[in-house]
């Protein structure tokens, strides 16, 4: 899939712009598009999903084939993207994975990984980023909604781009150099466990991904990594209250 995006800085209107933001997307399974975290048809907040919410922050350690690689999250702007990703951490899902995507040419782009099929050996480096987290519980791929806080609205906005004149400056979590935002398919409500780090800022990409923290320690390893390398394993240092419905 790929996504019919304009962007800012990178080259406006072009084709290698386009190609760029829609290496974002998640290539996933058409039988995965429209579906909401709690499986249904439409998006949802923390009050009703089923998947956990992070209450305050959480510091996540990614230890990679270049170093270590620490991660602020935001459980105040993006409760439910922040608690995917701890859980998913918690789980072991990211262990092994590899980046598949690193984009620095011809300007810095994005570093991106966390698909769980590229920890499997028997599936091969082509096919990396195809995938996403397949729940062991129910067997079919975990879902989560786009998730946009405006520091001027007391909670998130789900479901929905946020792309209004103006909104965007508005944003509690912008792309800046080292932000963490999750990956998706078309639909905006199709992320599951793919990630991407930012390596300069991104405006032409706020209010359309969902940003959930930054780099705090080892940016200069971020810079490192190339297509291929791996995170050996990804563990939560602090933090990381999870919880069922509104944190």
């Amino acid at each position: 899939m790929n996504a019919n995006l304009k962007t800012g800085n990178l080259m406006t209107g072009n084709w290698w712009s386009r190609w760029l933001l829609g290496g974002l997307l998640l290539l996933a399974p058409l039988s995965l598009v429209a579906c909401a975290a709690d499986g249904g048809s439409s998006p949802v907040g923390c009050s009703t999903a089923s998947t956990p919410c992070l209450s305050g922050t959480a510091t996540v350690a990614l230890q990679t084939s270049k170093g270590e690689v620490q991660l602020q999250l935001d459980g105040a702007a993006a409760p439910l993207t922040a608690g995917n990703f701890v859980d998913l951490v918690q789980r072991g899902i990211y262990n092994g994975t590899a980046f598949h995507r690193v984009v620095r040419e011809p300007v810095p782009f994005v570093v991106q990984g966390g698909d769980p099929t590229s920890a499997d050996p028997k599936v091969p480096a082509s096919q990396h980023g195809l995938g996403s987290f397949v729940d062991p519980a129910t067997g079919i791929p975990r879902l989560i909604p786009l998730e946009i806080k405006r520091s001027d609205e007391p909670e998130p906005r789900y479901g929905e781009p946020v792309t209004a004149p103006g909104a965007t400056r508005q944003l509690a979590l912008a792309h800046q150099r080292g932000a963490v935002a999750m990956a998706r398919s078309a639909d905006p409500n199709s992320a599951s466990a793919q990630f991407y780090v930012a390596l300069q800022a991104l405006p032409e990409l706020d209010g359309r991904y969902a940003v959930f923290g930054r780099v705090s320690k080892g940016m200069e390893v971020v810079d490192q990594i190339r297509q291929g390398d791996k995170i050996v394993k990804a563990t939560l240092v602090s933090g990381g209250k999870l919880v069922k419905g509104n944190p």
